[in-house]
């Protein structure tokens, strides 16, 4: 695993230097088109073994929204910059700070809110031995989960049914799969906009 901590260490700090000059154009962006609120959004999220860390991303949403985690296209609470921010995944640029410091990588699983870790049960748990990361298999398959749950009448319950126990079964097979080409592939294949559904 060491090449894994020293790819995410170097290639976080280089991200971070090379593509400061965009980092800083859309944090003035969102200072212009989204003046009430901050220009980015902390958030406790669920890390590696179970410990909680603040996630930074760039602000998508209203400030005073009060929305569940699970997000839908279209939905109100995001702003039309903030729109095309996820659409793109600019707004997850910062996550590089995460990865930088150890609390993310970028290839894992998503980090998720306190409380859906807490159902995990038996073997799924081999999940949070995992280090959270930026992308991974799940995140490719589900590229436009927004959009898929905003097609269905009920997309928490879609959520929780469907995708996220999905997603379990697609990160523990990464677990046991793992290998640092792996992961390259995985890298690769999200700088291409490819979906993952052959999965390993």
């Amino acid at each position: 695993m060491w090449a894994k901590w020293l790819f995410d260490r170097i290639v976080a700090m280089l991200g971070l230097i090379v593509l400061s000059p965009i980092l800083l154009i859309v944090a003035i962006l969102i200072r212009v088109k989204m003046p009430s609120g901050p220009v980015l959004f902390e958030q406790k999220r669920v890390g590696k073994d179970g410990e909680l860390f603040t996630m930074v991303k760039f602000r998508s949403m209203s400030v005073s929204h009060s929305g569940s985690s699970v997000s839908v296209a279209g939905e109100s609470r995001i702003t039309p910059f903030g729109a095309k921010l996820r659409k793109y995944k600019l707004d997850e640029l910062p996550e590089l700070w995460n990865v930088l410091i150890g609390d993310m990588s970028f290839v894992g699983p998503r980090p998720d809110v306190p409380g859906y870790a807490d159902i995990l049960e038996g073997e799924d748990r081999v999940i949070l031995k995992l280090r959270p990361g930026i992308t991974g298999p799940a995140s490719l398959k589900y590229r436009d989960e927004e959009t898929l749950l905003a097609k269905v009448d009920d997309p928490i319950r879609y959520n929780d049914e469907v995708i996220f126990p999905d997603k379990v079964r697609i990160n523990k097979e990464y677990y046991y799969n793992w290998s640092f080409w792996l992961d390259m592939r995985y890298i690769v294949r999200t700088v291409c906009g490819s979906r993952e559904k052959d999965l390993i």
